[in-house]
């Protein structure tokens, strides 16, 4: 009792003399600056300003181009040309429809459509496109520019008398909804009746019947969005038809975009034909006006709809997209009145008349072109000619005018109220587009009315089940990190990031946010010696927890505050080892799992299969069987695989280093795409050296060109485990966890299983059917090996593992393709193609090599050949012959020595370019290509543009990354070691004399800590260790079943952490009968010690090697053969070489040329094509990384924030989150 009190009495007098904290460094990322706020207005004022620019021009140009077609313009006479231009107009969304929807059918799985659903969408089609091209084509150049303005507002007459079927319906009524829709068809009707009592007074022959056939064709034309408005009408047809239409996008749009192009041509042809005078070929066509007004029509469409786009997933919806369209047609009636306006104005001041008559400017607007470019004049002329003629403007009639407004202005308001329920539309980050909008891309002569009526009104059936649903479900997100032999700084990395985590997302507020996390640390081997003590990692890890949370404390208090005291934690003895239960500041919970390697099987692997059972079978699953009897069925099974699909797993590595918004930025991927079963962000390798420089460049150029590539084209390969966050759905899909848990039986599993467990995991996600993201501004930081025999070994496992997954990948090619829509045969192509490249890189750096004997040396071809092949072939000697310490002395020696011959010729090179006065050959456009190229991707990525740096050791170093390193993997296959923080044998020769006092203090401690009982907590049971018992040293093949049980005597890790923890106390509290009978079963089925008897580990080990002799075979054969057939080449000569003109510096031709090996040049040519290919990959990829990014920094907090006392922990504060 004293000691306890003495203890007390200690820990508050530490207080005051000891307030140094031990304070990690932590990134000031978290905290949105200044510059990205200013970032997100600027970026959102601009995304508005174009969509509305480039929807102005759209419409502005097609109304031009409907006036120069009519028959009062005399800007083109060839009238059958211009109706030619219109329909081209009209048919383009349609093509890039077709074409999209094409590379989907190709690149994705797609299904056929019902015979029904495809009847119903052709007759639609037909009507659609046959009254678009009647209205635009036929109907509209006999109208004024002013009705033909507005007029087009009218095809929202049908989607809102749907609208009001809707609201009529009993479970769908809402009476602002149900007022705004009925005024909706009310001011349209009151438009037409309008615009029709116009036409009754117009001059012009024959109007009244295009007006009744253009009425006819707004009501044809407003059937094009039936799908938006008839979702929830009961009809069964409907919804037969709607459910089939889901499941076949792909293939109901390419028939669909086909009957538009073939319907509008039918039209345009036919009326062209019916009133061809002869004209087509004999009057001129004004090129300049007509192909001008189609580019800016058809371009302006294409941006307004993609910055359209752009702008709902940046959640810039209300003012960037729904404010833009609603005042696009006023704004071009505006514009055509100021244009009238201004050109009356200089009539007046040109002819010196200031008091002249409008009926004496409309007599001479025919002849009036005024200033500025002539053919904008003639446009502009039109524009009178047409007002004059067609409004009553040359008599200055006013009834004309006024009858044009009011069917103007009920026009517009009929579509404002038709789509009021846009500006209510709720939206997410990154939202997908199929889900915002209903059909794809939009209507070329309506791109404001079709970018409004094709806002989603509702979701049907099958899509609440879908993303949108699910993003406003609750997800619960487990942070599962599997520790082994990790330093003190490395912990402390991976437990500030948890610790940051929970304060971004306290528990109190997950309710709000729907979110909540729980963090899980897998401590493998744990624990050492008979007395079952804790390790020194893992005594470690037990003092890094304690001081990060001494520091996430204290910094929410004064410095004289007393109320930091840590809250007592829980202990718990378990089946597998221990576990300790942390709560942590902010309410969250901490689980630190201790593994014994006498109790249960050890390695990474295992760690993940006991994490996921245990998350997502035992605490996910059990509990909807536990109430089979209480509940109903069909219900407990909808909620269990809601359940499953919001739960993620988020794997790490002990050492990992990231923000909470890495993780918020890969929960938004899964949140928004339900088909996605993981996503990976950007890895960073930290760490100081060469070693370290070469892998920063290695890992950028990777994420840059290779994942952005795999992410576009098809899925990303390979989620690293060190931060990929995976969907609980498809963690416990068929043949997924289950066949992870299988053990290697085999030579080959103990490489594709063993050797590279994250790429495995994927390739049994993309198998079946699961797609695998990468998300570039998802950032995480993890140590990377600095020594260059580390570095070797951790690429030994990686390389052949790489090299079976994606074998394993293409042999399943056909059948992957046909399961998983997001792999097609051509990315499956593209995967052959970058497999062949790997394989042969040992080869083709001997060609390289090769050359640069040539360059530097000028030794002659073939024995510069001879020469760059002879080191390869005596390291695979080498390799075969000698231990992994010598081949890895030799690698180096190596690696030395083709260092400066690359830096040789790399200046020999540049040399040559500068003496020739050319670098217009092969080696230089190349160099040069793709100089400029990683300088531009760099450049793309502003905050990693320093890494260009390292590019120059990268290159030099090829040689050894992609030729001995290569060797050194393949001839090392049957090596299954994991190579990197292997187990060590402690140091115990000289002791200090501090550290000898502590370990034989330690050592008389752990005895008497079995020897005598005491209490450990005053709400605990009583350990009564004086009942002892010999611990069993198990040496059978399979553990006795006393293995598993837990007794009091055993566990002097508990004393032992009891004893450390000097500012944490712990309750030991007890598993009940039920969790302790599923580790016990989880550990016998799946989790028993692997204590394999000597013959069966030597027959494994020939396994590897017969394995490792058949790869070895295969492999040096194929690069053997191509070495063969280059050298070959090199002996013909210039018999089948290529000759190049060989150009100077000026531009002027040499009189010699440069011979070119064609071979050579096709393998230069496709190597840059792949590289090109990546490149355009990531300009794509990196647009939309940069939407993401503005998406999530407005969306969360804006307010001003807390200041804390440790101004390095900063974090967004959650109660602004807005998903």
């Amino acid at each position: 009792m004293e000691k306890s009190e003495d203890k007390n009495d200690m820990e508050e007098l530490r207080k005051k003399w000891d307030p140094f904290l031990l304070k990690p460094v932590i990134d000031e990322e978290e905290k949105p600056t200044k510059f990205l706020h200013f970032l997100n207005y600027l970026v959102s004022t601009v995304v508005g300003l174009l969509v509305f620019v480039f929807g102005f021009f759209s419409k502005a140009s097609l109304l031009l181009m409907i006036t120069v077609t009519g028959s009062n313009s005399s800007t083109v006479l060839n009238k059958p040309f211009c109706r030619l231009i219109l329909g081209c107009m009209l048919v383009v969304p349609n093509v890039l429809t077709f074409m999209k929807s094409l590379w989907k059918a190709i690149f994705k799985t797609s299904e056929m459509p019902s015979r029904p659903a495809i009847a119903f969408v052709c007759l639609v089609d037909v009507l659609v496109a046959g009254g678009t091209a009647v209205l635009i084509v036929i109907t509209m150049p006999h109208f004024d520019i002013l009705n033909n303005t507005m007029i087009l507002s009218g095809v929202c007459i049908l989607p809102a008398a749907f609208q009001v079927a809707h609201q009529c319906l009993p479970f769908g009524f809402k009476l602002w909804t149900f007022i705004a829709s009925l005024l909706s068809v009310f001011l349209v009707l009151v438009g037409y009746i309008f615009f029709f009592i116009h036409s009754i007074n117009s001059p012009s022959p024959g109007i009244m019947v295009y007006t009744g056939i253009a009425i006819a064709c707004t009501l044809l034309v407003s059937l094009n969005w039936w799908e938006n408005f008839t979702a929830m009408l009961p009809s069964k047809h409907l919804k037969s038809i709607h459910g089939s239409l889901q499941k076949s996008r792909n293939m109901t749009y390419l028939l669909s975009s086909c009957v538009r192009i073939v319907v509008t041509g039918a039209v345009v042809g036919g009326y062209t034909y019916a009133t061809e005078d002869g004209r087509f070929f004999t009057v001129p066509y004004r090129l300049d006006i007509t192909i001008s007004l189609f580019i800016i029509q058809v371009a302006s469409s294409a941006f307004c709809r993609w910055f359209s786009v752009i702008a709902s997933k940046m959640h810039f919806f209300r003012r960037c997209f729904a404010f833009p369209m609603v005042l696009m047609s006023p704004a071009v009636l505006a514009f055509f009145i100021m244009i009238f306006s201004d050109r009356y104005n200089h009539f007046q001041q040109d002819i010196g008349c200031p008091n002249c008559s409008l009926s004496l400017y409309c007599q001479q607007s025919s002849s009036y072109i005024g200033h500025g470019v002539k053919q904008a004049g003639e446009l502009f002329r039109d524009i009178s000619n047409n007002l004059c003629s067609k409004t009553g403007m040359a008599d200055q009639q006013q009834v004309p005018l006024v009858l044009i407004g009011v069917s103007s202005l009920s026009f517009w308001a009929g579509l404002v109220l038709s789509t009021v329920y846009v500006w209510f539309t709720k939206l997410q980050r990154i939202e997908r587009t199929s889900k915002l909008f209903v059909r794809r891309l939009y209507e070329a002569a309506f791109i404001d009315q079709s970018m409004l009526l094709n806002v989603r009104l509702c979701q049907t059936q099958s899509e609440e089940t879908s993303s949108t649903s699910e993003s406003r479900e609750h997800v619960t997100i487990y942070l599962c990190a599997t520790m082994w032999h990790e330093t003190f700084d490395e912990m402390l990395k991976i437990l500030t990031s948890l610790f940051r985590l929970d304060k971004y997302q306290p528990k109190q507020q997950s309710r709000r946010n729907k979110m909540s996390f729980e963090a899980h640390i897998v401590f493998d081997d744990a624990f050492e010696g008979k007395q079952r003590k804790l390790n020194r990692y893992a005594v470690n890890l037990v003092e890094v927890i304690q001081e990060v949370y001494r520091i996430f404390m204290e910094e929410e208090s004064s410095i004289f505050s007393q109320d930091y005291k840590m809250p007592r934690q829980k202990m718990v003895r378990t089946p597998y080892g221990g576990r300790l239960c942390y709560s942590l500041p902010k309410g969250n919970d901490l689980y630190v799992h201790f593994k014994d390697t006498s109790k249960i099987r050890q390695k990474k692997r295992w760690s993940q299969i006991m994490y996921m059972y245990y998350l997502l079978g035992w605490k996910l699953t059990k509990k909807y069987f536990d109430n089979i009897e209480n509940g109903d069925l069909k219900t407990l099974e909808e909620r269990l695989l809601k359940e499953k699909h919001n739960t993620y797993v988020l794997a790490l590595d002990g050492d990992t280093d990231f923000q909470p918004s890495a993780l918020m930025l890969l929960v938004d991927r899964l949140r928004m795409y339900p088909q996605v079963g993981a996503a990976c962000g950007r890895i960073h390798p930290t760490g100081i050296g060469p070693m370290v420089w070469y892998q920063k460049f290695e890992y950028a150029v990777g994420h840059w060109l290779q994942k952005t590539a795999e992410h576009v084209f098809g899925c990303v390969l390979c989620s690293p485990g060190c931060f990929s966050l995976f969907r609980g759905s498809a963690l416990m899909d068929d043949n997924v966890i289950k066949r992870y848990t299988t053990k290697a039986t085999e030579a080959a599993h103990y490489v594709q299983y063993d050797q590279g467990e994250d790429r495995w995991l994927c390739t049994l996600l993309l198998q079946q059917g699961w797609r695998v993201e990468y998300n570039a501004a998802s950032d995480a930081y993890t140590n990377s090996p600095q020594e260059f025999k580390e570095f070797y070994n951790q690429r030994r496992r990686w390389g052949p593992s790489t090299l079976a997954n994606t074998l394993d990948i293409l042999n399943m090619g056909r059948q992957i393709a046909r399961r998983n829509p997001s792999i097609s045969r051509p990315y499956i192509v593209y995967q052959i193609i970058l497999m062949a490249s790997s394989i042969l890189s040992p080869a083709s750096i001997c060609l390289m090599i090769a050359g640069a004997f040539r360059y530097v040396f000028e030794v002659e071809p073939n024995g510069s050949l001879c020469l760059a092949v002879l080191p390869a072939v005596l390291y695979i000697v080498v390799c075969y012959t000698t231990k992994a310490e010598i081949q890895i002395m030799v690698a180096a020696v190596l690696s030395v020595l083709y260092t400066f011959l690359m830096l040789a010729t790399i200046i020999s090179i540049v040399g040559d370019i500068i003496s020739e006065q050319t670098f217009f050959t092969p080696t230089g456009i190349f160099l040069f290509s793709m100089t400029m190229m990683y300088t531009v991707t760099a450049m793309l990525h502003p905050q990693e543009f320093y890494i260009l740096i390292y590019g120059l050791l990268y290159l030099i170093t090829v040689p050894s990354a992609y030729l001995l390193l290569n060797i050194y993997a393949m001839v090392n296959m049957n090596n299954v070691s994991w190579g990197t923080r292997e187990k060590q044998t402690p140091d115990i020769s000289k002791p200090s004399s501090t550290s000898s006092k502590r370990d034989q203090d330690t050592n008389m401690w752990g005895f008497s800590c079995c020897s005598f009982g005491f209490h450990v907590s005053r709400n605990s049971k009583v350990s009564d260790t004086s009942e002892t018992q010999q611990l069993i040293e198990v040496k059978s093949a399979e553990p006795a079943e006393d293995l598993m049980e837990m007794t009091d005597d055993e566990e002097c890790w508990m004393h032992q952490l009891q004893d450390c923890s000097d500012q944490v106390e712990f309750d030991e509290v007890f598993l009940d009968q039920d969790e302790t009978l599923f580790w016990k079963g989880l550990i016998k089925q799946y989790l028993l010690p692997v204590m394999e008897d000597e013959k069966t580990k030597q027959d494994i080990m020939k396994d590897l090697r017969s394995l490792r002799n058949k790869a070895n075979l295969a492999y040096f054969l194929i690069n053997s053969l191509w070495i063969v057939a280059m050298f070959f080449l090199q002996i013909v000569g210039n018999a089948v070489s290529i000759q190049i003109p060989k150009v100077y510096f000026n531009g002027s031709l040499a009189a010699d040329t440069i011979p070119v090996d064609p071979v050579g040049l096709v393998l230069l040519l496709s190597f840059a094509g792949l590289l090109v290919t990546q490149f355009i990959a990531m300009v794509y990829h990196r647009l939309y990384t940069f939407i993401h990014l503005i998406a999530f920094i407005g969306t969360e907090s804006s307010g001003p924030k807390e200041e804390h006392k440790l101004s390095k922990i900063n974090f967004y504060d959650p109660d602004k989150l807005d998903f």
